[in-house]
């Protein structure tokens, strides 16, 4: 019974020596607090609405202040940003036709807009920062940032094409053709009448041009994060990119080789 109870008690001191030396430092005997990582680095991705399209976007952010206060509450980021987006005229408007059956019935064709020569999508690839100019970024609380980037864009012009008929003959002879806005065409292009339908998404996807261009944008960032590991926010600003040629939309209006917009964004992801 005694060798049982020296033992126990051996045991017992043990586990008290154990948890000191986790509690305590051996320099200075004050205890230690365990604090969480420091936040080093964002991904985040989101949908932007433009005044002249859309756009799905990636961000990767990265922290480059050194304290450690300032790094959880992101005060100072740099950031890369990829993002691909669709610009559209302000007076494309998609129209149906009801189309006649040979069974003497009616059906809508594939919905089209009338006029538009070319799709316009871009790719850009964006460097900048992000810096804390308002607020308190703890959880239940909203921070406002300020947003400058820029860089490189790749626009990429597809023909738009449609279902309908074109002139054969002198005798105004009509075809049924799928057809795109060229000098012979323009005239069938341009008339309603020969027109019956959107060609669809694929058609002219070989024909693609690529445009080289560069973009810039400046936005305030408003974050609403629930816990320091995640990330979501709401963003507003403009957007400006210049291309190396001029691009054309829409028959009939100035072609031009910028666009210029607002755009009201969500994104969300987390932090590590």
């Amino acid at each position: 019974m005694r060798t049982t109870f020296l033992t126990g008690s051996l045991v017992v001191a043990l586990t008290i020596l154990a948890q000191s030396a986790n509690a305590y430092t051996p320099d200075n005997g004050k205890a230690v607090v365990k604090k969480p990582k420091p936040i080093k680095a964002e991904l985040s991705a989101g949908i932007r609405l433009n005044t002249d399209g859309w756009s799905v976007f990636v961000d990767k952010g990265y922290v480059r202040s050194t304290e450690t206060k300032l790094r959880d509450q992101f005060h100072d980021i740099r950031l890369f940003q990829v993002e691909f987006s669709e610009h559209k005229d302000p007076k494309e408007i998609k129209r149906s036709i009801n189309d006649q059956t040979p069974s003497g019935g009616t059906q809508k064709t594939k919905p089209f807009v009338f006029g538009k020569i070319n799709n316009f999508y871009t790719l850009k690839l964006g460097y900048g920062f992000r810096k804390m100019i308002a607020g308190k970024p703890e959880p239940g609380t909203v921070s406002i940032h300020w947003v400058l980037a820029g860089g490189l864009a790749l626009g990429m012009e597809k023909p738009y094409y449609v279902d309908g008929y074109v002139p054969q003959d002198n005798f105004g002879t009509l075809v049924p053709a799928t057809f795109k806005y060229t000098d012979s065409t323009k005239e069938a292009f341009l008339t309603e009448g020969y027109i019956r339908g959107g060609a669809g998404f694929s058609k002219g996807l070989s024909e693609i041009q690529f445009v080289p261009g560069i973009h810039l944008k400046s936005a305030l960032h408003f974050d609403f994060a629930a816990s320091r590991r995640t990330a979501m926010a709401v963003e507003t600003g403009v957007n400006f990119e210049y291309y190396s040629k001029n691009i054309q939309l829409m028959a009939n209006q100035e072609d031009k080789p910028y666009f210029a917009g607002l755009f009201a964004s969500f994104q969300f992801g987390r932090r590590k």
